[in-house]
């Protein structure tokens, strides 16, 4: 999930360290490390949810579920329980009032995730009431930032910034936790960055190194995990390839690597690239350049509609034994199609088809527009990340899908080699994608053609009749159990 991006202000407020991750396994006690599973639920929407999220202007009215990542916390003293979308893409923790007129509703839709009451919570300390983060249709939150302790799991923070959304239009909370720079008391307010949950729990003592890592497994698991200060070395095959963050107008502001080709079973589909590309939890779809996005729907077959923004395939494709390679100057992360293949249903519960009777489900990619390159859950499923803002660096590997053993190992610094990651030789910088670079490199479309520049996606008529939908089996929530 993308707030309004702030890369242009407090530049000297980032740390330029370049020592790179280390990984080190304790000998003097267990690791310090905080981590919890990520379980999964059902929501709707995620085109548009997507679509709130990011700059452009994709449009879309399905009703869908969709994929998000949550973490079960608890704020104040007394405990009040609340469940935080994990989000990648924006800095700042923000949680609901149960007095707003969102909340306060006839249907409660804050229930699921819950609230927060200041003036409930003997810990409580106001901080200013300048917090207000939007989106780019205007949805968004408004209210005080405050401080608080907080729970995860078994580990406690006694006291955390975070916002109060005392007018709101999202239902659930969002816990942040991308560069400080990135926070909206930062870009709007023009206040010092604070320390949000990982750099806090880094002044806390609790993890040796602004660094987590991320697993969201499957889409037919039950749990994923995301690690506060570690890495586990059996949640991925081989090693990690570490890669670095792009800076954007000279700043790191948010985790944009560079993608350097993309490949479809044996075909290639892009080479020579040079594209930055935003990792983000928050997005459920993934999001290329649109020559890019169209090369891919010849060669699988899928249809764009423009009216919804969105693309449909013949859901047995789910069965294909080809994967999509992404690649990263060296390493390249396959994703099966099972992974990219989403369910959907008509708002009767009937199947949705195309014209000619053939199952028809949702696509994981779509055309990014004139918007950042968005690399969402449908590929970050297939991943294993470990996002090192200390060293402005992201480690990266296939993932091990439903691991059974864990091998935690901590993050600490220094400049020593990392085990079980090595950086990647002549790493390839963003040229398209930061700034106003074009995209670079060539794209071969199906009948081989090529373009090598933006282009439209592929605008087809939709292929079915359309009505109310919903996204199932694959549209779910990962909540931390």
């Amino acid at each position: 999930m993308r707030s309004l991006s702030i890369i242009a202000v407090a530049a000297s407020l980032l740390s330029t360290c370049t020592e790179g991750i280390q990984l080190q396994k304790r000998t003097d006690g267990p690791p310090r490390v905080v981590g919890f599973p990520v379980q999964r639920k059902t929501v709707v929407d995620p085109v548009r949810r997507d679509r709130l999220r990011r700059r452009g202007t994709v449009q879309a009215t399905l009703d869908n579920e969709e994929t998000l990542y949550f973490a079960n916390a608890t704020l104040g003293t007394p405990a009040q329980k609340q469940r935080l979308h994990i989000d990648t893409g924006s800095s700042d923790l923000w949680v609901n009032t149960p007095s707003s007129s969102l909340c306060s509703g006839r249907s409660k839709p804050c229930a699921f995730a819950g609230t927060y009451a200041a003036n409930s919570s003997s810990t409580y300390s106001y901080v200013g009431s300048y917090f207000n983060i939007s989106y780019v249709d205007g949805s968004g939150a408004a209210g005080d930032y405050v401080s608080d302790t907080i729970t995860l799991g078994s580990t406690t923070l006694k006291k955390l910034q975070f916002g109060i959304g005392y007018t709101s239009s999202s239902a659930e909370g969002i816990l942040g936790i991308g560069y400080t720079i990135n926070e909206v008391a930062v870009g709007r307010a023009g206040k010092a960055a604070y320390n949000n949950l990982p750099a806090q729990m880094v002044a806390d003592g609790l993890i040796s190194s602004n660094a987590y890592s991320l697993w969201l497994n499957d889409l037919d698991a039950s749990t994923g995990s995301i690690l506060f200060g570690g890495v586990d070395i059996d949640q991925f095959e081989g090693t990690l390839a570490t890669l670095p963050i792009q800076r954007e107008s000279g700043v790191f502001a948010e985790f944009l690597i560079t993608l350097t080709g993309v490949t479809f079973g044996s075909t290639t589909i892009a080479k020579n690239q040079a594209q930055a590309v935003l990792l983000d939890s928050g997005s459920s779809l993934t999001y290329l350049p649109d020559a890019m996005t169209e090369a891919i729907y010849e060669i699988v077959g899928a249809q764009y509609d423009s009216q919804q923004g969105a693309a449909y395939i013949p859901c047995s494709l789910a069965s294909n034994s080809s994967t999509l390679g992404f690649n990263f100057s060296s390493p390249v992360i396959q994703v099966p199609m099972n992974e990219m293949v989403i369910e959907v249903t008509a708002s009767n519960g009937r199947p949705l088809t195309f014209s000619d009777g053939t199952r028809a489900c949702l696509f994981g990619i779509a055309p990014a527009g004139d918007s950042t390159a968005v690399l969402g859950d449908t590929f970050i499923r297939s991943a294993y990340i470990v996002y090192d803002l200390a060293n402005n660096e992201i480690s990266i590997a296939q993932t091990t899908f439903n691991a059974t053993t864990n091998n935690v190992v901590e993050i600490t610094t220094g400049t020593a080699a990392v085990p079980s990651a090595t950086d990647v030789a002549n790493a390839v910088s963003a040229s398209a994608g930061v700034g106003s670079g074009s995209m670079a490199g060539t794209v071969t479309l199906g009948l081989g053609g090529t373009a090598t520049s933006k282009a439209g996606a592929e605008r087809t008529a939709p292929p079915m009749g359309l009505g109310a939908m919903a996204a199932v089996g694959a549209g779910i929530i990962y909540a931390a159990m």
